[in-house]
């Protein structure tokens, strides 16, 4: 989106002013989605905010309408078989000086459409464009992102820190990035109407780090904390206190002492020497017969 507007603001500048409109064919930096024929187009807020800052219409073709754009398509196919085909660069400022010395050329030919002289009427066309704001259009990406237990907030696999002291954790703020700075607001402003948290150069790669050590003042740091080394000496431990004899009502009661009653076993041949009997046998004369 950055790159899209930016192409934007530096072609006004090129041509010295901003047209009344401009015809868009339903792209996503414009449209915010797509919707069925006669219905209201939800445009983008970025791309509303910046047409109201230079002051042109947003025309939004219909769907599978080619012939609505012209031939600004030709033009790309023009400057590829004139300027760029079977030659090499080595640098962007080399490119545009092969462009600028072909311009010339091309403006002194007559269009085959309208076939006129294209300097004599880019000419007029320039005198109908409407002069430039005085301040160009600040374009930002804008994402709500919850700040960290560390007062840190994750944006593009980076971190960028905020004041403690103005924040809690996973509170949202908003991010405002642009090419090259990051600005994190919050999202209820102050008394006096300033929402603007920190702000910091845009990190370059993934696994960036981005702070302001002051954002940390005032909190603790953890060195008063008390810590336990290896010279300490071990303190011995307590032996456990003697069990205490318990009443036949409380051991009843308590499970603990339950578990703790010893449980004689004997064998059968002793009941039998007591009672004078002998383990049970089988009278041959009560056996079954076939």
């Amino acid at each position: 989106m950055q790159s899209f507007f930016d192409c934007h603001g530096r072609a006004f500048a090129h041509f010295g002013g901003v047209p009344m409109a401009i015809v868009y064919d339903r792209t996503k930096t414009v449209v915010r989605r797509h919707v069925a024929p006669g219905e209201a187009v939800p445009l983008h807020p970025e791309a509303v905010g910046f047409a109201g800052h230079y002051d042109f219409d947003i025309d939004v073709l219909a769907a599978y309408r080619p012939t609505g754009k012209g031939r600004v398509e030709r033009q790309v196919l023009i400057v590829r078989d004139h300027v760029l085909s079977g030659r090499s660069f080595s640098s962007i400022e080399e490119m545009d000086a092969a462009f600028a010395t072909w311009v010339p050329q091309r403006r002194a030919q007559a269009h085959r459409t309208h076939q006129q002289i294209i300097g004599e009427r880019a000419a007029r066309d320039h005198a109908a464009l409407k002069p430039l704001p005085p301040t160009p259009y600040l374009v930002a990406e804008r994402h709500l992102r919850p700040v960290g237990k560390d007062c840190l907030v994750a944006f593009g696999g980076n971190l960028y820190s905020v004041p403690a002291r103005k924040v809690r954790p996973r509170q949202l703020v908003e991010i405002r990035a642009t090419k090259s700075q990051v600005m994190l607001h919050s999202t209820t402003p102050a008394k006096d109407g300033e929402s603007l948290l920190a702000m910091h150069p845009r990190a370059v790669g993934r696994g960036v780090r981005v702070g302001d050590e002051t954002h940390w003042d005032g909190l603790p740091t953890g060195k008063g904390r008390r810590t336990t080394t290896g010279d300490v000496p071990a303190q011995p431990r307590r032996e456990p206190s003697p069990r205490r004899e318990t009443g036949p009502l409380e051991t009843l009661l308590s499970r603990a002492a339950v578990t703790r009653i010893e449980v004689g076993r004997r064998p059968l041949s002793v009941y039998d020497e007591l009672t004078g009997t002998r383990p049970f046998t089988t009278h041959p004369s009560t056996r079954e017969t076939s």
